[in-house]
């Protein structure tokens, strides 16, 4: 089948600001700077991948800096955030305003980075015969309305629609609850969590019934530098607005159409900052190089939508 697609292109102008020091302060421990220096934080478990390379190219550039990510859940990130045991978090929310003006209360410096959007996609196994799916199915599938692949499509044979997320408490499982659901949870009575992003894949590969809700960050082919192809192994949902999904009118969480918000399901992804040193630590210096041309430039060869730069877009015809 013969389709066109938006191909995104990307030109980054942004300027990184050079590194700068701070004197350590008495009876404070730490004596990071901007570009030097040690310190931990935490990310949420779906971004291992991005976050993995930013901190290469990062650690390269910076020598005397050594960032080490703790990879875990979104509700305990934020709680580890909230209660100054972590000085960064990245997540896919931004501080409540009752969160943020604790934290000022307590005299600590909150700052929010914007880094990229990415999209929360929906896999099934490679042999399901369904390539689409309606926003209103989703729905239905997620609160059990919708229970048998035969009730999406007649003709599918794959039996129970048997959902899985990454984990109970993941950013994954937060965005379908808030934006998808409305504010209400998830009912269907087969949904379960594994531990990790790459259980789910595995899952779904070996499950013909499932589908899996992961971010889009883990499927790209990274032999394929225009972005445009997926893992072979698993089928990638393309989702509809329009309660009568078509090939015509349903899109997958590619660059271009997450830019045109054409994909239902997007996600903003921070860089959640709370740091005694403000804009003189290292925290503010990763969040930043992930903010700045080079770290925003890693985004978009990863898949994903950066938040900074001149965008075009190119429509390209493929074949699948």
């Amino acid at each position: 089948m013969k389709h066109f697609i938006s191909f995104i292109a990307l030109l980054l102008t942004l300027s990184m600001a050079v590194g700068c020091s701070q004197k350590k302060k008495n009876g404070n421990e730490r004596n990071d700077t901007y570009s030097s220096g040690t310190i931990s934080f935490g990310a949420d478990e779906s971004f291992q991948p991005i976050i993995s390379e930013e901190l290469d190219v990062f650690h390269s550039i910076y020598v005397q800096a050594k960032c080490t990510p703790k990879y875990m859940t979104e509700s305990e990130g934020m709680n580890l955030l909230l209660a100054n045991k972590l000085y960064m978090m990245f997540t896919t929310r931004d501080f409540k305003k009752s969160e943020y003006d604790n934290l000022v209360a307590r005299q600590r410096k909150p700052y929010t980075v914007h880094v990229g959007y990415d999209g929360l996609a929906l896999i099934a196994n490679r042999s399901n015969t369904d390539s689409c799916m309606s926003v209103k199915n989703v729905k239905r599938i997620l609160t059990g309305e919708i229970a048998d692949w035969k009730e999406v499509t007649p003709s599918n044979k794959r039996g129970e629609i048997i959902v899985c997320f990454d984990n109970t408490t993941s950013s994954a499982v937060h965005y379908v609850e808030d934006s998808i659901l409305g504010g209400k949870p998830i009912t269907a009575k087969s949904v379960f969590a594994t531990k990790r992003t790459a259980e789910v894949i595995d899952y779904v590969e070996k499950t013909p019934g499932a589908i899996g809700i992961i971010g889009s960050n883990w499927l790209n082919d990274k032999r394929d530098s225009t972005n445009l192809t997926w893992k072979k192994n698993i089928r990638v949902l393309a989702i509809s607005r329009s309660d009568n999904a078509t090939p015509d009118n349903s899109y997958k969480p590619y660059q271009g159409y997450i830019y045109n918000d054409f994909y239902p399901f997007i996600r903003k992804i921070y860089a959640l900052i709370n740091d005694e040193r403000g804009k003189y630590g290292l925290p503010w210096g990763f969040a930043q190089f992930v903010a700045s041309p080079k770290g925003q430039m890693i985004i978009f060869k990863a898949g994903l939508l950066p938040a900074y730069g001149n965008i075009s877009i190119r429509d390209v015809q493929i074949t699948d």
